[in-house]
């Protein structure tokens, strides 16, 4: 049966349901608790939001199969963090990049008892081997993963193992969970070698089971022999471990989670003093990468950057607000009048 309908952006950025059933859910979370270590002694501190499988899935459900004890943790702070670390002697705490390095950074932390810490899973964005042996040495943690998932996959694809070397879990996503299939192929849907990059396919009892009320949508998705398209660019090196290089489309990621463009530029173009927009994800040391708006404005208009920032946050969801804002004369585009990006990215 149905378990639940879990909205994704989709590359072009307008909402899609996907559907996924119990049996496939239930399966793929049970490896990813084994994975972790998952155990009804643990204390899950859940400080990933819930609409998103990083918080639900791998948070709520994989929680609820262990037998262990939930705790929420509605808006990410990490003083506050820290203090229910010591207070609710917290266990497991998984969470993007940018929660491990504010943990790490903040002033409280020495004083902190953080000895109950015992697992974590990051991955979602780049991350050096350097801070897989802090989050180590510093915050305590024995098992450290890293994984690569999709909403349409019930949030999961690949992981690491717990003895996998800092270089492994920093590097890689890890390798194909059990009973499914991990393929990077060219532009002919063919399989590449060992080192060669192309689009990463996946097949397996995890694929979702189609777009809601979709068709085409997910005929699109998921080819005829079964292998969804998950639009992202990888490697498999030889142990079949993944590497994640690019992504076909304009996402970004910023703290862990999914920005497509198209999606907030459909908001801001609806800004008073706003002719044009183009959004990019630039280089960020905390979040991994953050928005930029490219602006071109209407003649005889102005634009205050904080104040264009916070009616931006009154109609998006705070982590697709651009942190960065540019307006330039004209935006760079090619002979058909699409703005090209990657110019824009290399100015930035």
């Amino acid at each position: 049966d149905r378990m639940d309908i879990l909205f994704t952006s989709g590359t072009t950025g307008r909402p899609k349901g996907v559907v996924t059933v119990h049996s496939q859910n239930l399966r793929v979370n049970a490896d990813w608790s084994r994975a972790v270590g998952l155990n009804p002694d643990d204390r899950y501190l859940v400080a990933n939001p819930f609409f998103h499988a990083f918080g639900y899935k791998v948070g709520w459900l994989a929680g609820l199969l262990a037998g262990l004890t939930v705790l929420p943790h509605a808006v990410f702070d990490a003083g506050a963090i820290l203090r229910r670390i010591a207070a609710d002697r917290i266990s497991v705490l998984p969470g993007p990049p940018t929660l491990l390095i504010s943990l790490l950074d903040d002033p409280a932390r020495a004083q902190t008892d953080l000895s109950t810490l015992r697992a974590t899973i990051t991955g979602a964005a780049a991350i050096a081997p350097a801070l897989i042996e802090r989050v180590r040495a510093e915050l305590g943690f024995k098992v450290v993963l890293t994984g690569y998932g999709l909403t349409e996959t019930c949030g999961i694809v690949s992981l690491c193992d717990a003895d996998d070397d800092a270089e492994t879990i920093a590097l890689t996503s890890g390798k194909a969970v059990p009973n499914v299939e991990l393929r990077c192929v060219d532009a002919d849907n063919q399989p590449l070698p060992a080192g060669e990059a192309g689009e990463i396919v996946v097949r397996g009892y995890n694929v979702m089971q189609g777009y809601l009320d979709d068709e085409a949508a997910t005929a699109e998705a998921i080819d005829a022999e079964g292998w969804l398209h998950t639009g992202d660019i990888g490697v498999l090196d030889e142990r079949g471990y993944l590497r994640i290089t690019d992504r076909l489309k304009d996402m970004y990621i910023t703290g862990g989670f999914n920005c497509y463009p198209a999606e907030i530029e459909r908001a801001i173009a609806a800004h008073p003093a706003v002719a044009q927009v183009a959004v990019i994800g630039v280089p960020d040391a905390r979040m991994g990468e953050v928005g930029k708006a490219c602006l071109v404005l209407r003649p005889g208009a102005t634009l205050d950057q904080a104040e264009f920032i916070a009616w931006c946050r009154e109609r998006i969801a705070n982590y697709k607000v651009p942190r960065q804002v540019e307006c330039l004369a004209a935006l760079p585009t090619n002979p058909s009048g699409k703005v090209l990006k990657y110019a824009l990215r290399e100015q930035a």
